[in-house]
């Protein structure tokens, strides 16, 4: 294998499919497993294809790479794993029928295999060499015998799957009919019966709520409760004890004096007419509208709004063609040698530069200097306070946590002890209840949850700048609600169920109207003091004006015209629907979409058939006795990746 690699300066003639390439980079996770622990795992055997073996290890190999990558979160892992294994053995199983069916995988192709899914292995078209190719694969603990393997074997999975997809026949007729079913449009009327609006008509009494409770007492536990003292560190006002003499000021501003240095600046506008990819004739014509613009200016036009209407440069024409303030090396040689040359309010004539034809005014322009101490004072004492603060911050962060855990009884005095405002009492507070001046704050929630009387929380930062450290001074076990602290939640529930019963009733009440009527949906609702709705008409990939995706309403395809149906749920309403007529597909336009519709089909049948013959290949294969899955392997490993 390592000779071709030798003798392939240039690129091999070759090449499978795409399809070769799709499967490359979605198999280059087993093959390059990029995990360098050096441990490989157990060599337990989860199946057996023919005379190979797929072990415990390699398995391992594609799901730490998957956990390395974090293409999947740590605690979705454990649904992924009997996927990746699933798949691992299917793979396996249709390379051994690719050979059965004596498919084979060259040299060459699997040189080709490696060029796509390793290109770094081949910069400027050329192969790095057998030592950079090795070492390569060591990093990812594999030699080039295990990797070459599994490329070969890939290559005949990709060779079975070509074979199935040029397979596929499409024929005219299922051209037509996709191409109708895509097209045809509909034309309906609805109504949308809307909760909101009927919330009035809904009233829950004390009797209801009480006989509610009594039935289904154990539905309302109420959860665990912390009353909490909450110290505050406030960022802001820590920064704000710091005060800085001139001489601490002037001794930061002498350590970094080149911050404060500015270059030769010039504030500066144009209007740019562009000449890029222009013949030489309209380039003259350019040029003559520059000339005419340039007039106007000199003949004391406004600047700004001949810019704004003429001014091809977007970024400036907006804002009257001002550049704000540049400096040398910023712009193109011609226009900074004209924008620095020139004194403040001054214009230019033309200036030409490989963008076209500029008119540039300079506002201002100042030489180089450095900003004098007194003007950059007040910044740099901010910055003094918050370097100061940063500092403190983290300093009364570990004092406060530990004077807290030695004395979780008594926040008051930690906080008189380390200067800081008196702690926030929050009584009872459940997990998602607001802090009052936080809010709901998930990692606040996540620091204090479990944790008993006289037990402190991990400091947690919270907007805007400021950490807080809770002591839990009580703690309320989850019980049974009584009906007081129940009511609101039973008031809500019987609330929600009564309007759902309402709305649904009147939706029945003006679909039975409509058909009472001969399908007269406008009558039946002007009737009941609904509102009908008649959008324009739509395909199935488009939406219904008012209400979304078409597929939310897909009945109204197949049913025919004039037919009233529904309700049906839509965006939380309900929605009952005429169908007021079929426009029928454009069929002059199929010949400029025929081609693609058979492509779209071809693939869609082909995935289909190659998920058939997977399955009763596999089928066959275990009933034949050449594989073998041994699930009690399998079991353990997924076992490994649970909790």
């Amino acid at each position: 294998m390592f000779d071709l690699f030798r003798s392939r300066d240039k690129a091999v003639r070759f090449l499978l499919t795409g399809l070769l390439l799709l499967v490359a980079l979605s198999m280059v996770t087993y093959l390059i497993p990029s995990y360098g622990s050096g441990d490989r795992g157990q060599d337990s055997v989860i199946a057996e294809i023919g005379r190979e073996n797929l072990t415990m290890r390699e398995a391992q190999f594609s799901i730490q790479n998957m956990l390395r990558g974090r293409s999947v979160p740590p605690d979705m892992v454990s649904l992924y794993v009997p996927q990746i294994i699933e798949q691992m053995i299917n793979e396996r199983i249709l390379a051994y029928e690719a050979q059965r069916l004596g498919l084979k995988a060259s040299d060459e192709d699997t040189f080709n295999a490696i060029r796509t899914s390793i290109p770094q292995l081949f910069p400027d078209g050329k192969f790095v060499g057998k030592e950079s190719y090795a070492a390569f694969l060591a990093q990812q603990n594999l030699s080039i015998p295990e990797y070459e393997s599994e490329m070969s074997r890939l290559v005949l999975f990709a060779k079975l799957r070509q074979i199935l997809v040029e397979g596929t026949v499409v024929s005219n007729r299922q051209i037509e009919q996709e191409y109708k079913r895509r097209s045809d449009k509909v034309k309906i009327q609805y109504v949308s019966l809307s909760p909101d609006k009927l919330k009035s008509e809904v009233q829950v009494s004390p009797a209801e709520m009480r006989d509610y409770f009594e039935k289904n007492r154990n539905g309302f536990p109420m959860p665990e409760k912390r009353t909490l003292s909450i110290l505050v560190i406030d960022q802001a006002k820590v920064e704000q004890t710091f005060s800085p003499s001139d001489a601490d000021l002037q001794k930061m501003y002498d350590a970094d004096k080149d911050r404060f240095r500015t270059p030769e600046r010039a504030k500066v506008r144009h209007i740019l007419l562009t000449t890029t990819g222009k013949s030489a004739a309209e380039e003259a014509k350019i040029k003559a509208q520059a000339e005419d613009l340039l007039k106007q200016i000199k003949a004391g036009g406004d600047f700004a709004e001949l810019a704004r209407k003429n001014s091809q440069d977007p970024g400036s024409a907006v804002k009257g063609g001002d550049l704000d303030w540049i400096v040398r090396g910023q712009t193109v040689k011609a226009f900074e040698n004209t924008a620095f040359s020139l004194q403040p309010k001054e214009i230019s004539g033309l200036v030409k530069t490989e963008y076209g034809y500029h008119i540039i005014q300079v506002l201002d322009h100042e030489q180089a200097h450095l900003t004098p101490f007194d003007e950059v004072k007040s910044q740099l004492g901010a910055e003094y306070r918050k370097q100061r603060g940063n500092q403190m911050i983290q300093d009364l962060i570990d004092k406060s946590q530990a004077a807290l855990k030695a004395n979780p009884q008594d926040p008051d005095k930690v906080a008189r002890d380390l200067n800081l405002p008196t702690p926030m009492k929050v009584d009872s507070i459940a997990p998602g209840d607001p802090i009052p001046g936080i809010g709901v704050n998930r990692d606040f929630e996540q620091s204090i949850t479990g944790l008993q009387k006289n037990e402190v929380s991990q400091p947690v930062a919270v907007p805007p700048n400021r950490v807080l450290m809770a002591a839990v001074t009580n703690v309320i076990p989850t019980h049974p609600a009584t009906f007081e602290e129940a009511q609101n939640r039973i008031r809500v529930t019987l609330e929600r169920q009564k309007l759902d019963q309402l709305v649904a009733r009147r939706a029945d009440e003006l679909v039975t109207k409509a058909n009472s009527t001969g399908g007269d949906l406008e009558k039946a609702a002007k009737s009941l003091g609904l509102e009908l709705k008649t959008p324009p008409e739509f395909d199935r990939a488009g939406a219904v004006e008012g209400l979304g995706p078409a597929s939310s309403i897909n009945d109204a395809f197949t049913r025919p015209s004039g037919s009233v149906f529904g309700p049906i749920p839509v965006q939380g309403n309900r929605i009952v629907v005429k169908v007021v007529s079929h426009v029928p597909a454009d069929m002059s336009e199929l010949a400029a979409q025929r081609s693609a519709i058979r492509d779209e089909l071809k693939s869609k049948i082909a995935v289909e058939r190659y998920q058939l013959f997977e399955v009763g290949v596999r089928e066959q294969l275990i009933k034949d006795g050449k594989v073998k899955i041994h699930q009690d392997v399998i079991n353990r490993l997924i076992a490994n990746y649970r909790g």
